[in-house]
């Protein structure tokens, strides 16, 4: 090197030992990571319940929710059509064991779900499930 450009400072270490320091961030962030999925898929300790097969259209059954929203924005109970001053009295109680299970039509408005969710939340609901079929 010329008087001009002095050398280049590597306080005493060899060429690895610098790439070795460099690695340990890294490695460091790989563990934490490895880590955090490891608690976060610990976490949910109530499965699911079974959703109907996505098999042929004759084989599917409805799903076994307590309230189903049909497609034109109806509500039944069972396979009885309820309004809106009878739906309260035809669901089971709310208990904080038992989440209330709706089954919604893929084409129901976040708008129709949520005045019967407000509606369910003055009733006493708390634990609601909504139940949905995967795509095809």
């Amino acid at each position: 090197m010329s008087d001009l450009v002095p050398p280049p400072f590597t306080s005493g270490k060899t060429l690895m030992e610098r790439v070795e320091d460099a690695l340990l961030p890294l490695i460091n962030l790989v563990f934490l990571l490895l880590m955090f999925f490891i608690v976060a898929g610990q976490l949910a300790d109530a499965p699911l319940p079974p959703l109907p097969g996505t098999g042929q259209t004759e084989d599917r059954k409805a799903p076994e929710a307590d309230l189903i929203v049909t497609a034109e924005g109806n509500w039944q109970v069972g396979e009885t059509p309820v309004d809106r001053n009878s739906l309260i009295a035809q669901l089971p109680q709310p208990n904080g064991q038992q989440p209330l299970k709706i089954a919604a039509a893929e084409n129901t408005t976040m708008a129709d779900l949520e005045s019967l969710f407000r509606l369910l939340e003055r009733a006493g609901y708390r634990d609601i499930l909504l139940l949905t079929e995967p795509g095809q």
